[in-house]
């Protein structure tokens, strides 16, 4: 079937298990997969002294967990991109869709209960603005 699938990954437990899932279904689709982290403000921090200095942001760190994640995910049969997305989760994962066409999202359920529900959540916002489908993955147990 092919197309893009999008997850988005944040260096914690469930986003990872997220990911794992958006990589099964890539593969069984025959689909590319895009592993996005979002960052919401480019900070950005001088680390060092002198030459000897390091400039470090907050773009530099999603970019970070999206590489380590994709890297991860990798296998012969799936083609894997990593991003880093200006934006809440919500929004970095909908803009990624619709910039390249995505056919499905991919997310976790974690705080799809109780008051997180009411609230929202990234799953909540997704489902309600995506441009195309959207797959909640079960990560919040065994």
């Amino acid at each position: 079937m092919g197309g893009i699938i999008v997850v988005g990954v944040d260096g914690s437990a469930t986003a990872r298990k997220a990911a794992e899932c958006a990589r099964d279904l890539a593969l069984a689709l025959d689909a590319e997969l895009h592993v996005v982290s979002a960052f919401e403000k480019d900070r950005t921090m001088v680390v060092g002294s002198g030459s000897d200095q390091l400039v470090v942001g907050d773009a530099d760190a999603a970019e970070r967990v999206a590489r380590d994640v994709a890297r991860s995910l990798r296998s012969g049969a799936l083609n894997v991109s990593y991003f880093a997305v200006r934006g809440t989760p919500a929004q970095a994962l909908i803009r990624q869709a619709e910039t390249h066409g995505a056919r499905m999202i991919v997310v976790g359920n974690r705080r799809m209960r109780g008051l997180g529900r009411v609230l929202g959540s990234v799953a909540s916002g997704v489902a309600h603005n995506a441009p195309c489908d959207v797959y909640v993955a079960k990560t919040d147990g065994e």
